[in-house]
């Protein structure tokens, strides 16, 4: 019966022969991840760089600069307004060295990505913001960034491409997070009056203060399917109303159905239906006609 016993003390063999040899399962991280949609677990390179789930479309959270490298032309960008100081408007505790921790973590200086880019060699004025900077909040400085981005595209005569991912405003910075949203709105007004296309593009999630202004200001709206669209939680709402809500409450889909959003757009084909949006509305040049 011996023959049958587990070893206890068994030797696994590096694949690295230069390395040595350990007693543990050698098991990388973050190999593996659960679909929130249709609940299946995906090994992350089935997902691709876009990070899409391979069985039912979902569109996982990405940072930043993934997003660039799906969507602009290789090193096209020209960031904008980088190294915008540091503000701590109420003085909360703590707040610049989370700030700085943050930084460190992504890579960005704030919760927003803006600069000068080329989409299949069409000129853009792009955003992007990303929610592993404090959830994507908006404060002075992503209201600062967002207001020089359309105004620099006012003056360039530029298009705005802007892909929208918040919880909303800042709390750290109280009154003055609120302040950004007409502030931007405000540029988004000029920027319009100057007869220039701003499109935005929802992803996952888009809430609070974000969607009660400039989110919702594009020309035109796209989303990524499931992505969630609010102001309130829904259990706020439901604690006001004193009614149910619908399952789907504040996704994409109810959107579309009620008329919020233009079209719900596919991560993959995403791209494409950009540069078709540009071309349909002879954003190249066209200003100097």
């Amino acid at each position: 019966m011996g023959l049958f016993n587990k070893k206890k003390n068994y030797i696994r063999i590096n694949p690295n022969r230069d390395g040595s040899p350990t007693s543990k399962p050698s098991v990388p991280d973050n190999m593996w991840a659960k679909c929130p949609n249709c609940k299946r677990t995906l090994y992350k390179k089935e997902m691709g760089e876009e990070k899409v789930c391979p069985h039912c479309g979902y569109s996982f959270r990405i940072s930043a600069w993934e997003r660039l490298a799906i969507t602009i032309d290789e090193k096209s960008l020209e960031e904008w307004d980088n190294q915008l100081p540091v503000r701590n408007p109420i003085d909360f505790p703590d707040y610049e060295a989370k700030l700085q921790r943050m930084k460190e973590k992504t890579g960005l200086d704030e919760a927003v990505l803006t600069g000068k880019a080329m989409i299949e060699g069409r000129e853009v004025a792009i955003g992007v913001m990303d929610t592993n900077f404090i959830m994507g909040s908006m404060g002075t400085v992503v209201g600062e960034k967002i207001t020089r981005l359309f105004e620099k595209a006012t003056k360039a005569h530029l298009p705005v491409m802007l892909f929208t991912a918040s919880g909303g405003a800042r709390m750290q910075e109280g009154i003055f997070s609120l302040m950004q949203m007409a502030k931007i709105s405000a540029a988004v007004q000029r920027h319009n009056q100057a007869g220039q296309l701003y499109i935005t593009v929802l992803t996952d999630p888009t809430t609070g203060g974000v969607t009660a202004s400039f989110a919702m200001e594009g020309d035109i709206i796209l989303a990524e399917p499931q992505t969630l669209v609010g102001f309130a939680g829904r259990r706020v709402i439901e604690q006001t109303i004193r009614q149910k809500l619908p399952e789907d409450f504040q996704k994409a889909e109810f959107l579309l159905e009620h008329g919020f959003i233009d079209q719900i757009v596919p991560r993959l084909e995403l791209r494409t239906r950009l540069v078709e949006l540009l071309d349909l509305h002879q954003t190249k040049g066209w200003c100097d006609e």
